[in-house]
């Protein structure tokens, strides 16, 4: 079994079950060193002071926080540890609320969630709890010295952490302009709305793939082994021109849907041009609900 990357226990109440933590994801993109040009050496890089240009040594570093423009204050190592909360190997579920509830924007990381010894009966059954109640849990725990906010759900036979956002740290939408919705006319709506549909499929997560990191390790295998490696070059992407919304609609069906789709298409768009150019009304939707295993 992999390494845990942490373990302590997950309370909810007055139960403690003991768990491990284990990463859910992996990073398979390349990485990179810089090298030098003239003997592909590796190069290191210096911490320098940028006032008088010479290096700086470990010993002789502190942390600063720029609370303006080039204007810093010190924060000693005390100044850390009295901010700090205190140190648990406790993942506390603070309450449990329902899936939907939660905006998609506040998740960030996933990890599994592992009985410890002589862990599995209790943690097979807060497991089972929380498939059967239809909620996830709050919770807040310590990892790497920093507090963070988590979820807890269940996907099939594993409890899963995943780390959050706080609240503070989302950017609100307010702050941007979007347009509204008063301006798109039914008959473009109900072609948009077509084309959505003709695009529709079941959730498969390895159709999709990263075709920029494939490419990537063709090239660097290719030189490892001493080839040159020849790539198909993409289309250039044509600048976005809209001159007839209602044309590019049409035709978008009728490329993802063949024939039968371009007869239809075809159909819709007679029909739109004969009806008038009236307004839709905005309807207002429920936030994408975050679907529960």
């Amino acid at each position: 079994m992999a390494r845990a990357l942490w373990k302590g226990s997950i309370s909810f109440g007055l139960v403690n079950i003991p768990v491990e933590l284990h990463t859910a994801v992996r990073d398979t993109r390349p990485h990179f060193r810089m090298l030098h040009a003239k003997d592909k050496s590796p190069v290191r890089f210096e911490r320098v002071c940028i006032r008088d240009g010479h290096p700086v040594a470990w010993e002789d570093l502190v942390k600063g926080y720029e609370y303006e423009r080039g204007h810093f204050v010190v924060l000693s190592k005390e100044d850390f540890r009295a901010a700090a909360v205190e140190k648990t190997r406790t993942i506390d579920i603070i309450d449990f609320v329902q899936a939907e509830e939660i905006d998609d924007r506040f998740f960030e990381t996933p990890y599994y969630l592992t009985p410890a010894t002589g862990g599995d009966r209790a943690y097979a059954l807060l497991r089972e709890a929380i498939r059967e109640s239809g909620r996830v849990g709050i919770a807040k725990f310590i990892l790497r010295d920093s507090q963070h906010l988590a979820a807890v759900e269940v996907i099939r036979d594993a409890i899963v952490l995943s780390v959050m956002r706080f609240a503070d740290e989302l950017v609100d939408e307010s702050t941007l302009t979007f347009p509204p919705a008063k301006d798109i006319r039914k008959a473009e709506l109900d072609m948009a709305k077509a084309l959505v549909n003709s695009l529709a499929a079941e959730w498969d997560a390895t159709k999709y793939t990263d075709e920029y990191r494939a490419n990537l390790m063709r090239i660097i295998q290719g030189k490892v082994k001493g080839k040159e490696v020849v790539l198909e070059s993409p289309e250039e992407p044509r600048q976005a021109e809209v001159v007839d919304l209602m044309e590019r609609l049409r035709r978008s069906l009728a490329q993802a849907g063949g024939p039968s789709a371009r007869s239809r298409s075809t159909a819709t768009a007679a029909t739109a041009k004969a009806k008038a150019d009236k307004p839709a009304k905005a309807t207002a939707k429920k936030p994408r609900k975050r679907k529960a295993a």
